[in-house]
């Protein structure tokens, strides 16, 4: 097994060079407007599973995917050329749900300000319950 930095160190390697590979290499009229977000190593450094966005629509990721899966070979062959390893890793392209997931959590929170701004419209002519001051005082203290 790795060193954990070892690891980390080789999966951003990777990152960069398949980065690097799919901008200067990869002329697949199917690939869109992709970007490699992460990468993550298994413990034996054996699999590599790569993370990647890709703006557009649906059918855009898909026809990615596919020239992704076709571009596999030649980018796992430059994987090996530039790491160095005894090993090269097989590489796995996993769609990165990231901003699916900021899009949720950014319309989440204008529903939130929604609500309290409804509260605070509320609370404007609101007065407090009970008297002024609800704490008797008596004149012995």
């Amino acid at each position: 097994m790795a060193s954990e930095a070892r690891a980390r160190k080789l999966a951003d390697r990777i990152k960069v060079i398949v980065a690097q590979t799919l901008d200067t290499r990869i002329k697949d009229p199917r690939m869109g407007f992709i970007t490699i977000t992460d990468v993550r190593l298994t413990p034996d450094l054996r699999d590599a599973s790569v993370f990647y966005t890709v703006f557009g629509t649906q059918e855009e990721r898909e026809s990615t995917a596919a020239a992704l899966a076709s571009s596999k070979g030649m980018l796992r062959t430059e994987v090996g050329k530039g790491t160095g390893v005894k090993f090269t890793p097989s590489l796995e392209f996993v769609l990165d749900a990231i901003p699916e997931n900021a899009a949720h959590v950014e319309q989440l929170l204008r529903e939130a300000a929604a609500a309290d701004a409804r509260v605070h419209e509320q609370a404007r002519g609101a007065n407090h319950a009970g008297e002024v001051n609800p704490y008797r005082e008596t004149e012995g203290d």
